[in-house]
């Protein structure tokens, strides 16, 4: 699919979201009869997400930086088992772990880290999740970071369903005050045992929802960050190194190499990142776009940041495309938790 294709249905998406539009389908109903052999098939040799034990990484992160009467930066995680941090068992080699200790290092204070992620979730227990985030309006976090959209496609929930739970999740927590990051859908037609032509639906159906995610997270006021790497390109080409033993969730280094995409816009919301970074840099592709363009663009290239920019324009909002630099994490920092 061409990136203007994918812009236009990315926004007939977010469109059918906003406005209460009926479900637009990830797979079409001809494709699912023709793919549910090959579906039995995957779900023989892959995790769906929905069991074993998540290592408990909440907590504080660097007290070296402790300052009397300085309050800890707050870091929230939301979203699926790719959230909560499944596949791996040691606290540090969890995203929301690799995101604290990178942000304390940047911002040089402590970071107090939650997740309220939940391994199977899918963008309609969103709602209960950023409830218990907001439970006690004393302790809005300052930055939440949401990861979800793999059990959309796979459960084959309805792209504006999916988009309107997720818009609603961000809206809540911009209007409590928090600053709002989505990693959006990965890219399961990376999946080792996948095979076509699942494969190609899968990719298909996966960047699809994340360009109308990013569509629906922008005009909220966040940011997303595309997770393509997170399953994508890197993952296929070190699919032993990436993923993890179920050959579904990422390994330690598959979650060093994803928080470290995801680092740099989150230092950015909280103005943590250098000025000069948020200029757009032409050598990189980088500037202003109609917002559907800049998402299905940002779908297609992993590690993309997307931003709103300018209210409104003859083509509707604006958005701010960025390609932030970072580097491959080794494993033997992904081992150590570390994200410089």
């Amino acid at each position: 699919m061409t990136s203007m294709s994918r812009a236009r249905v990315a926004r007939r998406i977010a469109a059918g979201a906003a406005f209460g539009g009926g479900g637009i389908g990830l797979m079409g109903a001809a494709g699912i009869g023709l793919v549910l052999a090959e579906v039995r098939l995957a779900r023989r040799h892959v995790g769906n997400g929905t069991a074993s034990h998540v290592p408990h990484a909440d907590g504080r992160y660097g007290r070296m930086y402790a300052a009397p009467g300085e309050p800890p930066l707050t870091l929230t995680l939301l979203g699926d088992s790719t959230a909560a941090g499944q596949g791996v068992h040691r606290a540090q080699q969890t995203p929301g772990a690799l995101l604290a200790s990178g942000l304390s290092a940047v911002a040089e204070r402590e970071v107090e880290l939650r997740n309220v992620a939940l391994p199977g979730a899918r963008s309609d227990d969103l709602d209960r999740q950023v409830t218990l985030v907001l439970e006690d309006p004393s302790r809005v976090p300052d930055v939440c970071v949401i990861m979800v959209g793999a059990n959309d496609v796979t459960h084959r929930m309805p792209a504006t369903q999916s988009v309107r739970h997720l818009s609603a999740a961000v809206r809540r927590l911009r209007t409590a005050g928090a600053e709002v990051v989505v990693g959006t859908c990965p890219d399961l037609g990376t999946i080792e045992p996948v095979q076509q032509p699942l494969r190609w639906l899968a990719r298909r159906a996966s960047r699809q929802l994340a360009a109308a995610q990013t569509i629906g997270v922008v005009e909220q006021g966040g940011r997303t960050v595309s997770l393509g790497d997170l399953l994508g390109p890197e993952f296929a080409a070190n699919p032993r190194e990436l993923f993890g033993p179920d050959n579904y969730h990422p390994s330690a280094e598959g979650y060093a190499t994803a928080a470290m995409a995801v680092l740099p816009t989150v230092c950015a919301a909280l103005g943590l990142w250098p000025a000069e970074e948020d200029r757009p840099d032409a050598s990189r592709r980088e500037g202003f776009l109609p917002v559907a363009k800049a998402a299905a663009e940002a779908a297609s290239e992993a590690g993309t940041e997307v931003t709103a920019a300018m209210p409104t324009g003859p083509r509707g909002p604006w958005a701010l495309l960025k390609r932030r630099r970072r580097r491959r994490v080794s494993e033997e920092e992904a081992a150590a938790g570390v994200v410089p």
